[in-house]
């Protein structure tokens, strides 16, 4: 009988863990070990890019993939671990529930946004952090040309300021001039807790990104926090108002709660803190990978962050280790020495950095250029050929 490896989650963590299970199995010459991926569809959604507008497209079907690695796809919706006698309970797409037992389990379920109880965001807020929602904001943009012509229609508040609305809201005034029209004024106003843009990041990267929103004519309020959001707009906690029609929450993230009956320690994310090799203390048999997984990536005390930049050798290197812990071979410690940032801003191009330390190496046209292939091309699946994805599955590959 074959033992299972289950891989919660079709991710970038998901998917990298499950074709590097599969490579190790083939190097290994092993037709003993069947890896399962257990997801709503069989397809990773490219969320990066989600705030890009013609988000349909944004996906990519990766059951040829599996069908040519031999890995089985399995439909529904994961819901609780029973750790005590190894399965996972998940509802089929018909509402079943169904158990499924595993010899090693990889949680790879993903992050949600996390909106902070603010009053209103989930009846007239919106956001990018998955398709569906995503595409709710640009069936919302598409349709405000219908509207008639005001300063609210035409104003756009991204509340945080971060990296994912700093890339929404810089792409924001070319996508409301082309619905809109050229001579329209629009307006974006970031809403950031912060004392200044992007505090999270070096001086170098700052001073770009002030620019950059500067020609952009993107406003910040800054020390500034949301109150409470309706359908006219926007009042903030020291009770001043942004009318408009549109507003967009990008201000934190959460682990999934999938695996919360498990008595593990877990970061002020909900991820699991993990060993060097993934694994969940206490469970030699149950690994989180992506943005479950609190992971140290080197010895400096650095952390992955919550971006398909670490999602993906995170994943690599939990599907390597719960295959080479079946087939009996060493595992390897998760490392990833090497940390960039490629910052979309708009049509202003973009900025590229190196290191912790974001030094900055490349900005405008050329770094749009690099940001276009990463997120069109590095970022994506293997095509369907083994020999090409197991080659870009082994963890020790460079990636960046």
């Amino acid at each position: 009988m074959k033992q299972r490896i289950l891989i919660i989650g079709s991710g970038f963590a998901g998917m990298w863990a499950a074709v590097s299970a599969a490579r190790v199995a083939h190097l290994q010459g092993s037709t003993d070990l069947e890896i399962a991926v257990l997801a709503p569809q069989p397809e990773l959604r490219v969320r990066p890019r989600f705030y890009e507008a013609n988000v349909s497209t944004l996906t990519a079907d990766l059951q040829p993939l599996f069908d040519e690695l031999d890995i089985c796809f399995i439909a529904g919706h994961a819901e609780r671990v029973d750790a005590a006698v190894n399965g996972v309970w998940y509802k089929t797409p018909e509402s079943e529930s169904t158990f499924m037992p595993y010899d090693k389990l990889v949680i790879a379920s993903g992050s949600r946004l996390h909106h902070f109880g603010i009053k209103g965001i989930a009846e007239y807020g919106f956001d990018i952090d998955q398709l569906d929602t995503a595409q709710r904001l640009e069936d919302h943009l598409n349709a405000l040309a219908s509207q008639p012509e005001s300063a609210a229609r035409n104003t756009v508040v991204v509340c945080g300021g971060g990296f994912t609305g700093i890339e929404l809201a810089t792409e924001l005034p070319s996508r409301l001039k082309s619905l809109l029209g050229n001579d329209t004024n629009t307006k974006i106003v970031v809403v950031e807790r912060g004392s200044q843009i992007g505090g999270r990041y070096s001086e170098a990267l700052r001073n770009i990104i002030r620019d950059a929103s500067d020609e952009l004519g993107i406003e910040w309020r800054l020390n500034a926090a949301v109150e409470v959001v309706d359908a006219q707009g926007v009042t903030l906690q020291d009770g001043s108002r942004i009318d408009a029609a549109t507003v967009v929450w990008t201000a934190g993230v959460q682990a999934s709660a999938f695996g919360e009956n498990l008595t593990a320690n877990r970061d002020s994310l909900g991820r699991f803190v993990v060993t060097e090799e993934l694994q969940i203390p206490g469970y030699n048999n149950i690994y989180a990978t992506g943005d479950m997984a609190h992971a140290k990536t080197d010895s400096l005390g650095n952390t992955a962050l919550m971006t398909c930049q670490h999602a993906i050798q995170l994943g690599k290197f939990a599907g390597h280790n719960a295959a080479a812990s079946l087939l009996g071979i060493e595992g390897l410690p998760y490392r990833q020495e090497v940390y960039v940032t490629c910052l979309d801003l708009g049509a202003w191009g973009a900025v590229y950095t190196e290191g912790w330390d974001q030094e900055v190496k490349m900005v405008r046209e050329e770094a749009k250029k690099l940001k276009i292939a990463i997120t069109n091309e590095l970022i994506y699946p293997p095509k369907a050929d083994r020999d090409v994805a197991f080659a870009a599955a082994d963890p020790l590959a460079k990636f960046v």
